[in-house]
């Protein structure tokens, strides 16, 4: 059995056996491979943008969590600590 994608929903072979005649139909056969690369490049982008957005969101909560605002440097920034100076 072939996988089908988690955006397709729970569709069987034969369904997707029609859409693929209707899209070779409506492209034809020369057009086609070019089609499939554009839909894969979308696909690879959606992706990459979508597991930026998550690293994004996780260090955000990460550098809520650490009691820190967002914005400060982290801590150890290279400055020496020392007595406060009369």
């Amino acid at each position: 059995m072939v996988p089908v994608p988690a955006f397709l929903g729970n569709i069987g072979w034969q369904e997707m056996l029609v859409i693929l005649v209707f899209i070779l139909l409506f492209f034809g056969p020369k057009r086609l491979p070019e089609v499939a690369e554009a839909f894969g490049k979308s696909i690879r982008k959606f992706k990459s943008a979508t597991q930026d957005a998550t690293r994004e969101v996780r260090r955000e909560l990460e550098d809520a969590g650490n009691g820190r605002p967002t914005d400060a440097p982290p801590p150890g920034n290279g400055k020496p600590e020392g007595p406060a100076q009369p």
